[in-house]
């Protein structure tokens, strides 16, 4: 079976390892000179940076993007690396303390903080372990059978009873409910910021989900009852493009195929299937099974014939809520940066007011870094990700795709001078220890995604609103990446793809 995959993001190439494994015939294009997409990074003079993805979730044993790992046999080939984030608030810092002081830390160090937030505080880690629980026996289920199954749906139904009444919550009802003041509000909804989602826009009981313990702290344990795990987060050795690389070789390994500079211009179809694709140059590959990432509209609108799709999918794919876009700066630097940042991750967090920050965000005023912004350190981590003697930085803020008032062009250099002088308040002198600087913008991003709206994570968390799904009304058309189902972020695409994979190999004839 002839399988042509369009994008070789790390959606397109775990799709592509899965099914060479399996013995399809597999070609993977992609309309850039090089392989990754936004995983791909960018390198220059010595120099690896991430584009904005530093430390991941989910890539331990039996985990999200772990499990896939295990499934290709690949885990032996790539080194990764225990980490965690600090988040900084303009009156408070959370971050690991020096000895370590239990699992449960930050939950005694807000206590200390806000004292009259106790109450809360302890109400709140109460549900935060419950829904570890029911996350934890949910896969649990998942993967088993019989009499195993049905006992862990039991314990499943039972841990969700307590939650029934806030199942329609925002995460703004579930903060209030936990909280007086907006120092605890903003520290446990700042991370929606990154996706561009006002707390009123999400699901309350997804809070847990997004502020796993062990995200502020690798040496917390990721067992904490019988019944009760939370997610892992590690750096990869080398940075995404480690992984890209290794499931690239897969795919060669196993008899696949990557076409680099081909741009994939119609999906063809007949009586309802798919039959192949159109290239740039009028070259058209036959195959059986077309699997799509990267832009939903981009993918139905612009490869496929008006009217190919029904209208229930026409309107899923029409209301999609995409994220906003970045601003980043890559940085070589000539002093090491550690000694004034706690972490190789740091977000700091300016404002106490998450949803007025993204409410501006989505109208295009862009705050210049005033609302927020991170600096991610790889060279702390990955020693190679820099010349010797040097070190590698990447600061950046979320930032409007189109922006009010101005163009990134004619912009870029001017907002690159106050995001600079803005992190120096962290970095003493930043702009003086310079010897490399790149610029991406907005538009910069929507060159490398070839999507029309960049949206620098995919498909945003907003309640009763989800991605394109993967099985499209078009026979053998399949739809996988951040703008699917599977939702954002490197383990989420990681297992729509191999989800999808497993699909088309169940149906295969």
């Amino acid at each position: 079976m002839r399988v042509n995959i369009i994008g070789t993001g790390i959606s397109g190439l775990v799709a592509g390892a899965l099914l060479s494994q399996a013995g399809c015939r597999v070609h993977l294009y992609e309309q850039n000179g090089d392989i990754g997409g936004v995983t791909g990074g960018l390198h220059q003079k010595g120099y690896h940076w991430d584009l904005g993805q530093l430390i991941l979730e989910g890539f331990g044993p039996g985990e999200q993007a772990g499990t896939v790992i295990d499934e290709l046999g690949i885990r032996d080939k790539i080194n990764l690396i225990p980490a965690d984030r600090v988040y900084d608030f303009p009156d408070f810092t959370i971050q690991p303390p020096e000895e370590y002081q239990g699992p449960w830390w930050r939950r005694q160090f807000l206590i200390d903080r806000f004292p009259q937030e106790k109450r809360g505080i302890k109400r709140y880690y109460r549900y935060y372990r419950r829904m570890m629980e029911i996350v934890t026996l949910a896969r649990r289920g998942d993967g088993a059978g019989g009499i195993v199954k049905a006992f862990y749906k039991t314990a499943l139904f039972f841990h969700m009873l307590p939650l029934l009444p806030r199942m329609k919550w925002t995460a703004r009802q579930l903060m209030d409910n936990f909280f007086k003041g907006p120092e605890l509000k903003a520290a446990f909804t700042s991370i929606l910021a990154d996706f561009v989602v006002r707390p009123e826009d999400f699901q309350g009981l997804g809070v847990a989900l997004v502020n796993p313990e062990p995200a502020f702290d690798k040496r917390v344990p990721l067992k904490f009852s019988w019944c009760g795990r939370q997610p892992s987060y590690q750096y990869i050795d080398g940075g995404c493009r480690a992984l890209v690389d290794v499931l690239a070789e897969l795919i060669r390994d196993h008899g696949g195929e990557i076409h680099t500079g081909c741009e994939v211009v119609a999906i063809r179809t007949r009586d309802k299937k798919v039959a192949g694709i159109e290239l740039g140059d009028g070259t058209v590959e036959p195959a059986e099974i077309v699997v799509a990432s990267g832009g939903a509209k981009e993918t139905f609108y612009g490869l496929l014939k008006p009217g190919e799709l029904t209208r229930e999918y026409r309107e899923i794919v029409d209301n999609i809520p995409l994220m906003e876009s970045v601003f980043m700066l890559q940085l070589g630097l000539d002093i090491d940066p550690s000694q004034y940042l706690p972490s190789a991750v740091n977000y700091y967090y300016l404002t106490y007011d998450i949803s007025g920050a993204v409410e501006r965000l989505t109208r295009g005023v862009y705050h210049e870094g005033r609302d927020g912004y991170l600096i991610c350190h790889p060279t702390l981590l990955s020693p190679q990700s820099a010349p010797d003697g040097r070190y590698a930085v990447t600061i950046y803020t979320v930032a409007p795709d189109t922006p009010e008032g101005f163009t990134w062009a004619e912009a870029k250099a001017d907002m690159a001078e106050r995001l600079i002088a803005l992190a120096g308040e962290k970095i003493p002198d930043l702009k003086e220890h310079i010897t490399e600087m790149e610029i991406l913008t907005p538009e910069d991003f929507r060159r490398i995604t070839r999507l029309d709206h960049h949206s620098f994570g995919g498909c945003a968390p907003v309640m009763g609103k989800q991605g394109a799904p993967h099985r499209t009304p078009l026979g053998g058309l399949w739809f996988i990446g951040a703008q699917s189902e599977s939702g954002a972020g490197i383990n989420n695409v990681m297992e729509g793809a191999a989800k999808v994979s497993r699909m088309i190999l169940e149906e295969r004839p």
